[in-house]
């Protein structure tokens, strides 16, 4: 299929509030989290089905458990609509949460189903579906070299305000 450039810059514009969805939630950063969704948007990721804002809020709270997350995407597949101002998407997502207290790393792996919805220009979702496909927690133990010298997981998180970069 060919696109003309306003839809190449309409997917791009898609793909990056996908990215500021994981990079809120990584960084404990609601405000970042938040500008994903439209403040009506609907949120069924299993454990809380409800507000999209209100799960954010929820996650603020109960990904307190790790020391450190990384929600990452891949094969976002995006269709937009012929109104030019609705989308549906799908994405693949691995996240890797290690755990506060101890040296074990859960591994989740699922797709997020999107709608989207152009408001004034702006691209958010407005309902997000979380489907599981399997989730693994295993021991670890750490790499033969010395971590600590590098900046640990926790070093930007919360991030709420915090400018992308060092």
């Amino acid at each position: 299929m060919s696109y003309s450039h306003e839809q190449i810059s309409e997917l791009e514009e898609i793909r990056n509030l996908a990215r500021r969805y994981c990079r809120g939630v990584d960084r404990l950063d609601a405000a970042e989290m938040k500008s994903a969704y439209w403040p009506d948007a609907t949120d069924d990721h299993g454990v809380f089905v409800g507000n999209a804002w209100e799960f954010v809020d929820h996650c603020m709270v109960s990904h307190l458990r790790w020391r450190s997350t990384s929600h990452c995407i891949f094969n976002h597949y995006i269709e937009l609509d012929n109104d030019g101002t609705h989308a549906r998407g799908e994405s693949y997502n691995v996240s890797y949460l290690l755990q506060k207290d101890a040296d074990v790393l859960d591994t989740w792996h699922g797709r997020y189903l999107d709608l989207y919805e152009k408001r004034e220009g702006e691209w958010r979702i407005s309902e997000r579906v979380c489907v599981h496909e399997f989730t693994k927690s295993e021991h670890i133990s750490p790499m033969a070299m010395d971590a600590s010298k590098f900046r640990q997981g926790a070093f930007d998180r919360p991030a709420e305000g915090r400018p992308v970069g060092p």
